[in-house]
């Protein structure tokens, strides 16, 4: 939005469309790009930033920054999809989100349990922030994880169990 600041078709955009500031103008634009889906039988999903200026109707926001973009998103009578930076996204280092982390991830809140609002979790490998001969080791073992974590019951996870079955899995991803 920096940029918008300094340049002069945004800020024309701005005037013209009585917008007042670069907040509303993203949320406008967001809006013409939702409408546009729309019209194309499609639905817009976009990062939790499109909550800021105002959220296009029909709107589902993805949760990168924490929790919050979530909540915000059903107190909003939204759906949200959680994928925060401590837990879902790969290409950081195992170090920073390890395995335990990761199946330790609860994509829907306590308190948004029931909702029907959280749709569930997405993991992110941004593949331009790793080397390619790393991008393997660094989505496996965590996505066997994350896949249990999504497609399992929560009550039934169990951190130890989980280390046991790994064993087998680690051949299979070794092979």
């Amino acid at each position: 939005k920096v940029r918008w600041e300094a340049c002069p078709k945004c800020q024309n955009r701005m005037k013209t469309n009585e917008l007042h500031d670069e907040h509303e103008l993203q949320s406008w634009f967001i809006s013409e790009i939702g409408s546009f889906l729309a019209s194309h039988d499609r639905k817009l999903i976009g990062w939790d930033e499109i909550l800021e200026g105002g959220l296009p109707d029909g709107a589902t926001v993805q949760s990168w920054r924490g929790m919050d973009g979530g909540r915000n998103a059903v107190a909003m009578g939204r759906n949200a999809i959680m994928s925060p930076t401590s837990h879902c996204y790969f290409d950081y280092p195992i170090e920073s989100i390890d395995l335990e982390q990761v199946y330790g991830f609860e994509p829907e809140p306590e308190d948004l349990a029931g909702s029907g609002r959280i749709l569930g979790g997405e993991c992110n490998m941004w593949t331009e922030r790793a080397p390619q001969d790393l991008v393997d080791s660094k989505v496996f073992p965590r996505m066997v994880a994350m896949s249990e974590v999504l497609w399992g019951a929560k009550q039934k996870r169990n951190w130890y169990d989980f280390q046991q079955r790994m064993g087998w899995h680690y051949h299979r991803l070794d092979a």
